[in-house]
């Protein structure tokens, strides 16, 4: 075992996989509760979400953002805030 290998820990590309697509969930759902926020009138057309960055959900631990921001699948935008990257 060289020594990147036991720096970098491995992850399972299920947990990976599973944890972009609760973040993708979490960000979708935020962002519909935010289009139907009471206040707006219900015959109008709504509008888009501001959101575009979230708190990613605790199940999974910071290290796993780590990695699928080190892979261009999460973008950090401020302290402990992510959105999607560009892939």
């Amino acid at each position: 075992m060289s020594s990147s290998e036991s720096a970098q820990p491995a992850f399972d590309p299920m947990q990976l996989k599973a944890a972009l697509k609760a973040f993708k969930k979490r960000l979708k759902l935020t962002q519909l509760d935010d289009q139907s926020r009471i206040g707006r009138g219900p015959m109008s057309g709504g509008r888009p979400s501001g959101i575009v960055a979230i708190t990613p959900p605790d199940q999974y631990p910071q290290e796993v953002w780590d990695e699928l921001t080190r892979q261009g699948k999460l973008r950090r935008v401020s302290t402990g805030m992510y959105n999607l990257g560009q892939s």
